[in-house]
Protein backbone atom coordinates (compact mmCIF):
# COMPACT_ATOMS: atom_id res chain seq x y z
CA UNK A 1 0.00 0.00 0.00
CA UNK A 2 1.29 3.27 -0.93
CA UNK A 3 -0.25 7.05 -0.03
CA UNK A 4 -1.67 8.22 -3.62
CA UNK A 5 -2.64 12.14 -2.51
CA UNK A 6 -3.84 14.22 0.30
CA UNK A 7 -6.37 16.10 -0.05
CA UNK A 8 -6.37 19.64 1.20
CA UNK A 9 -9.77 21.96 1.28
CA UNK A 10 -9.88 25.22 -0.44
CA UNK A 11 -12.62 27.95 -0.35
CA UNK A 12 -14.70 28.71 -3.61
CA UNK A 13 -12.55 30.92 -6.07
CA UNK A 14 -9.52 30.20 -4.16
CA UNK A 15 -7.32 28.50 -7.12
CA UNK A 16 -5.33 31.34 -8.47
CA UNK A 17 -4.28 31.90 -4.44
CA UNK A 18 -3.69 28.13 -4.17
CA UNK A 19 -1.45 28.35 -7.56
CA UNK A 20 0.78 31.20 -6.23
CA UNK A 21 1.39 28.79 -2.81
CA UNK A 22 1.43 25.33 -4.14
CA UNK A 23 2.30 26.07 -7.40
CA UNK A 24 4.68 29.17 -7.57
CA UNK A 25 6.02 29.21 -4.04
CA UNK A 26 6.45 25.55 -3.13
CA UNK A 27 7.53 24.71 -6.66
CA UNK A 28 4.88 22.22 -7.21
CA UNK A 29 4.06 21.62 -10.94
CA UNK A 30 0.21 21.95 -11.31
CA UNK A 31 -1.64 18.90 -13.52
CA UNK A 32 -4.89 18.81 -14.92
CA UNK A 33 -7.63 17.46 -13.31
CA UNK A 34 -9.33 14.32 -15.27
CA UNK A 35 -12.54 16.00 -16.98
CA UNK A 36 -15.18 13.81 -15.40
CA UNK A 37 -13.62 16.42 -11.96
CA UNK A 38 -12.82 19.50 -13.75
CA UNK A 39 -16.17 20.83 -13.30
CA UNK A 40 -16.11 20.89 -9.30
CA UNK A 41 -13.46 23.39 -9.69
CA UNK A 42 -9.52 22.89 -7.10
CA UNK A 43 -6.82 22.24 -8.79
CA UNK A 44 -4.22 19.68 -8.53
CA UNK A 45 -0.38 20.05 -7.92
CA UNK A 46 2.52 17.10 -7.73
CA UNK A 47 6.04 16.64 -6.90
CA UNK A 48 8.60 14.26 -9.25
CA UNK A 49 11.48 12.90 -8.97
CA UNK A 50 12.30 12.53 -12.89
CA UNK A 51 9.40 11.08 -14.10
CA UNK A 52 8.06 9.54 -10.78
CA UNK A 53 5.01 11.12 -8.96
CA UNK A 54 6.33 11.36 -5.56
CA UNK A 55 3.98 13.32 -3.73
CA UNK A 56 0.35 14.62 -4.88
CA UNK A 57 -1.86 17.00 -3.53
CA UNK A 58 -5.57 17.58 -4.66
CA UNK A 59 -7.37 21.11 -3.75
CA UNK A 60 -10.94 20.86 -3.50
CA UNK A 61 -13.81 23.28 -2.90
CA UNK A 62 -15.28 22.87 0.23
CA UNK A 63 -18.40 25.25 1.46
CA UNK A 64 -18.71 26.24 4.07
CA UNK A 65 -14.68 26.44 4.04
CA UNK A 66 -12.63 26.07 6.96
CA UNK A 67 -9.18 26.02 7.53
CA UNK A 68 -7.35 22.93 8.79
CA UNK A 69 -5.57 24.33 11.90
CA UNK A 70 -3.84 20.90 12.57
CA UNK A 71 -4.17 18.50 10.10
CA UNK A 72 -1.50 18.61 7.21
CA UNK A 73 0.36 17.18 4.33
CA UNK A 74 4.01 17.01 5.18
CA UNK A 75 6.55 17.21 2.30
CA UNK A 76 10.48 16.24 2.20
CA UNK A 77 13.34 17.47 0.76
CA UNK A 78 16.53 16.24 -0.12
CA UNK A 79 18.63 18.30 2.51
CA UNK A 80 18.68 20.79 4.92
CA UNK A 81 19.95 23.44 2.67
CA UNK A 82 16.64 22.83 0.12
CA UNK A 83 14.62 23.53 3.42
CA UNK A 84 16.28 26.65 3.76
CA UNK A 85 16.28 27.89 0.49
CA UNK A 86 12.56 26.62 0.46
CA UNK A 87 11.72 28.87 3.73
CA UNK A 88 13.58 31.87 2.00
CA UNK A 89 11.40 31.34 -1.02
CA UNK A 90 8.57 31.06 0.93
CA UNK A 91 9.00 34.56 2.64
CA UNK A 92 9.49 36.07 -0.29
CA UNK A 93 6.56 35.10 -1.60
CA UNK A 94 4.54 37.00 0.85
CA UNK A 95 3.72 33.34 3.50
CA UNK A 96 4.78 33.04 6.72
CA UNK A 97 6.85 30.81 7.87
CA UNK A 98 7.38 28.98 11.24
CA UNK A 99 10.79 27.45 12.55
CA UNK A 100 9.86 27.39 16.25
CA UNK A 101 10.14 22.99 16.00
CA UNK A 102 12.95 23.01 13.80
CA UNK A 103 14.87 20.58 15.89
CA UNK A 104 11.62 18.69 17.66
CA UNK A 105 11.07 15.61 15.38
CA UNK A 106 13.92 13.48 15.49
CA UNK A 107 15.76 12.68 12.63
CA UNK A 108 14.28 15.85 10.74
CA UNK A 109 14.41 19.23 10.36
CA UNK A 110 11.65 21.58 9.71
CA UNK A 111 9.12 24.26 9.51
CA UNK A 112 5.37 25.13 8.72
CA UNK A 113 3.46 27.59 7.11
CA UNK A 114 0.18 28.19 5.91
CA UNK A 115 -1.25 28.54 2.56
CA UNK A 116 -3.08 31.33 2.05
CA UNK A 117 -6.12 30.21 3.44
CA UNK A 118 -4.94 29.30 6.61
CA UNK A 119 -4.71 25.42 6.18
CA UNK A 120 -1.25 23.85 7.97
CA UNK A 121 1.18 22.52 5.80
CA UNK A 122 5.18 20.82 6.84
CA UNK A 123 7.93 21.06 5.25
CA UNK A 124 10.80 18.20 6.49
CA UNK A 125 14.24 17.48 5.30
CA UNK A 126 17.24 15.50 6.91
CA UNK A 127 19.52 17.23 9.28
CA UNK A 128 22.14 19.37 8.51
CA UNK A 129 25.20 17.22 8.29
Amino acid sequence: MRLHHVQVSIPADGEDSARRFYGEALGLTEVPKPPSLAGRGGCWFRAFDGEAVVAEIHLGIDSPFVPAKKAHPALVLDSAHALEELGTRLQAHGFEVSWTDRHTFEGYERFHCRDPFGNRVEILSPPAG
